[in-house]
């Protein structure tokens, strides 16, 4: 009888099965996860090699401080400020052109370019450096991403007049080597780990379920205190209409 227990407590029932199975894999997942961006980090962390005969490939746009805000007294200030939210852009002649179509035509118009927004992760992170005088220069948005379904929020630098875009050749001095051990490790989890049931697992277990109960609480907060203020203009203009001010 006690060997007949005993026999029945090591075989697994189906389920325990599956569930040593589903963590087999999720170790499997993570484990790669992690030698992913180690691979990354190696790709990345190889040195620069100089070119005997540097040259040039197109053209590259980027942001500097006004002259007149240059020269006052807060110059420097704002120079710091521009190296954590200046931006390039590159393009192979001068223009920066893009086509866009009007009215049936295809038409070229110059590209945008802004200063870079702030992320939330950002800006309390000791690593960016927002002091608080620069923060604020800054003022926070919301948008709503379609894809995610999510409110996500940044902050927007409030002053553009104070940078202007300089245009200069965009000079080729130095060359990154190629590890094709590296390379070929590097396809291999990428590929791995870009399969769509992976992501979810990813997605689940490492970075986490996303909180949709809050997200759509703050969209009907948002909401709510979008109709107030319409309300209160409605019956601000009334009060004026009326004549009693």
């Amino acid at each position: 009888m006690e060997k007949d227990n005993l026999l029945y407590s090591r075989i697994k029932t189906l389920r325990s099965r599956k569930r040593i199975i589903k963590k087999d894999v999720e170790k499997q997942i993570r484990k790669k996860y992690k030698r992913h961006r180690e691979v990354w980090k190696l790709r990345r962390n190889i040195p620069l090699i100089p070119l005997e005969k540097p040259y040039q490939k197109g053209f590259v746009r980027f942001f500097v401080v006004r002259d007149d805000v240059k020269r006052s007294k807060d110059g420097d200030f704002f120079e710091n400020l521009l190296k954590k939210i200046n931006t390039e852009m590159y393009s192979d002649t001068r223009k920066f052109l893009k086509k866009k179509r009007k009215s049936g035509r295809r038409i070229y118009v110059e590209k945008e370019q802004k200063t870079a927004n702030v992320l939330p992760w950002e800006w309390d992170n000791p690593k960016f450096g927002l002091t608080e005088r620069e923060r604020q220069y800054f003022v926070k948005r919301e948008y709503y991403a379609h894809n995610k379904k999510l409110i996500k929020e940044y902050y927007e630098f409030i002053e553009p007049w104070r940078f202007v875009l300089r245009v200069r050749p965009n000079m080729i001095t130095h060359y990154k080597p190629l590890d094709l051990d590296l390379e070929r490790e590097y396809n291999a989890l990428d590929s791995y780990l870009n399969q769509q049931k992976v992501i979810g697992i990813i997605q689940k277990t490492i970075y986490g379920k996303p909180n949709k109960w809050r997200d759509k609480y703050k969209r009907k907060t948002n909401v709510r205190k979008y109709f107030n203020y319409r309300i209160s203009a409605e019956e601000l203009a009334e009060i004026f209409t009326d004549g009693e001010f």
